[in-house]
């Protein structure tokens, strides 16, 4: 299928978090659903089998909302929301904690039903993918189909799609007919379907942008695409007026990317309540060590190993410091990290409370290309 017009897609899974949960808990399907909770906040085995839920009216704290239901939205709960203002929109939506080895677990599946149909794939994360169906013989739709019916015998689980000429366009299309839609566009159609969307919607224009565009009276696509480029220069600058008007026209060349190296791997926790350096010494040493050995796992399941070993910590004023070191030979052994880690963390100033820790892995090599560190002694560490 030479010189075949190029066939985007960009496949999003339906509120991935919250259906991967829902498979355990189907009795939950239907309603409300935040995801955010503790980890003391798992289902309750009642003595008849049943199981009780914790709801968002009972939690006290602090934290953010990690996702919720399409119910749990229409009540105005949304990812990002800090769960105390969520409780007071929605009280007796259910409260569930986060898994994240389930969510990767299930985010592996879909990836690898995908690719038994279209190999062509961006990694996007753990919920996204955009897919090149250019040399497919199969038309749009009938692909569409394909993929969904594989995703959900893979995992379970429902799936958006929109395919387009490009991945702008895609991206923008996924989200139109959620959830478990499909949405095909031709560059014909950007006019009626496209334009008349707001601005937001264009991946790559945030809140800040959407607001200087409304400040200079453009808030839909089709607003923007007939913009002139002056006005655009003189408030966004040469280069971003320029991807501005070619996003607002449906014009995107950027190819799909199906293999790029991660620069870091990182795990960090933000706490229920600040924990300080020295009275809460043993819990902190303990989430330090388990840090150390979810990076080092993360490195061994995806054939890396890193030779900079990171830290990141946020006080209880919110003052961010970072710390690193390089090591002699590049690791995936989970004492080498946490040893390497506490020497980041004896750089750092330990009087005051931490609220969020965080550890990570860069200048990372293929597992094959090194050999691991070996230590022969090992050193008090801070925590």
């Amino acid at each position: 299928m030479e010189g075949a017009p190029r066939r985007i897609a960009h496949l999003d899974m339906d509120a991935f978090y919250a259906s991967v949960d829902l498979l355990r808990y189907p009795e939950l399907r239907g309603q409300p659903v935040v995801i955010g909770g503790r980890r003391s906040q798992q289902p309750v085995v009642e003595a008849d089998g049943s199981r009780r839920f914790a709801r968002l009216r009972d939690y006290v704290g602090r934290g953010v909302i990690t996702t919720s239901t399409y119910e749990a939205r229409a009540l105005g709960v949304f990812s990002g929301m800090g769960t105390m203002k969520a409780a007071r929109l929605a009280p007796d939506a259910y409260l569930l904690p986060v898994d994240f080895d389930a969510y990767r677990h299930y985010s592996r599946l879909f990836k690898a039903a995908v690719a038994t149909i279209a190999p062509e794939i961006e990694d996007r994360g753990i919920d996204e993918i955009y897919i090149d169906l250019t040399q497919l013989p199969d038309d749009s739709l009938t692909l569409a189909h394909k993929l969904k019916e594989a995703v959900r015998t893979a995992t379970g689980l429902t799936c958006s799609i929109g395919i387009t000429p490009n991945k702008l366009l895609s991206k923008i299309c996924s989200d139109l007919d959620k959830p478990d839609g499909i949405t095909i566009l031709s560059k014909g159609e950007i006019p009626n379907r496209i334009w008349p969307l707001p601005v937001k919607k264009i991946n790559g224009i945030g809140p800040k942008a959407t607001a200087k565009l409304k400040a200079i009276g453009i808030e839909t696509i089709g607003e923007l695409a007939k913009a002139e480029p002056d006005l655009l220069q003189s408030n966004f600058g040469l280069t971003y007026a320029l991807w501005l008007l070619d996003a607002a026209n449906g014009i995107d060349e950027s190819p799909v990317t199906t293999h790029s190296e991660p620069k870091s791997i990182s795990r960090e926790t933000t706490f229920e309540k600040d924990l300080h350096p020295r009275h809460d010494k043993a819990s902190l040493s303990v989430i330090f060590t388990e840090l150390c050995s979810n990076v080092a796992n993360d490195l061994k399941r995806k054939g890396y190993r890193g030779r900079t070993i990171g830290i990141k910590l946020r006080y209880d004023d919110f003052q961010t410091v970072t710390r690193d070191s390089s090591l002699p030979v590049a690791t995936d052994d989970p004492t080498v990290i946490r040893q390497a880690a506490g020497e980041c963390l004896r750089r750092v100033p330990l009087d005051k409370k931490f609220r969020l820790l965080g550890v990570w892995a860069s200048a990372l090599s293929a597992a094959g290309d090194t050999e691991l560190f070996d230590i022969s002694a090992q050193t008090e560490l801070p925590l």
